[in-house]
């Protein structure tokens, strides 16, 4: 396929997606973020469309490659009795259950209550909020005290944040989506150092990724698949 500009001047398409331009005056390069039919061009506020339309140009078989890849994964699996739930590595499988009244593991099923979509989908999100913390706790406590900052350390929590896997303050808490516990372990312990990371440095440094590299030597692999399937860990 090829790159094509309508008008008005200000737009493009790229691989039969419309591109949306974000230009900021703080902004001093070109970033290209694809997501599942989306791409976005983030610019300098006085960016020429003709650099845009280069820096696009260049790029087109890049956004077109993930474009297609997206478009091809399936989508999650509905939440019926039977389901695969995926919980960091483990898979197991959803049981809809009469008399139960808290989601429940049991060996390698998760026991819900019966109920309408809605409710299926609240319970499985309870016990994967239940389940995880521990978890995520657990190797956060571990990330923290092999980077010497256990001291820093003062709450591991979850959140169900739109944009981000995970968060640090600078008073030492810790904030990571409870959707990691779909994730492989690997590619959530990635999350959780990254942000362990963040006791010690609140910035991304390269004294920062040096802690991390240190830790994790493979990061980036572990980086790529969260941008690149990350998207497939949302409930059905």
């Amino acid at each position: 396929m090829t790159l094509q500009r309508p008008r008005p001047r200000s737009q493009w398409t790229v691989g039969g997606v419309l591109v949306t331009v974000r230009r900021s005056a703080r902004r001093r390069t070109l970033s290209l973020n694809v997501s599942p039919g989306t791409v976005t061009v983030h610019a300098p506020a006085r960016t020429p469309d003709a650099l845009i339309s280069s820096f696009l140009e260049a790029r087109r078989g890049w956004v077109e490659r993930h474009l297609t890849a997206y478009a091809a994964r399936t989508v999650p699996s509905p939440l019926v009795d039977g389901a695969a739930l995926p919980f960091l590595g483990e898979t197991l499988t959803l049981r809809v259950t009469p008399g139960t009244r808290t989601p429940t593991r049991s060996g390698s099923e998760v026991h819900i209550p019966p109920g309408d979509p809605d409710a299926t989908r609240r319970a499985v999100e309870r016990w994967y909020r239940l389940a995880a913390l521990p978890e995520l706790r657990a190797l956060t406590e571990g990330y923290a005290d092999a980077l010497g900052a256990r001291d820093r350390l003062r709450r591991v929590s979850l959140s169900g944040a739109r944009t981000r896997w995970g968060s640090c303050t600078a008073q030492g808490d810790i904030r990571l989506h409870w959707l990691l516990a779909r994730a492989p372990r690997e590619v959530a312990a990635y999350v959780v150092l990254h942000e362990a990371a963040h006791l010690l440095e609140l910035n991304h440094s390269p004294r920062y990724w040096a802690h991390i590299a240190r830790l994790m030597p493979d990061h980036a692999t572990r980086r790529a698949w969260l941008r690149d399937h990350g998207h497939t860990l949302a409930l059905g």
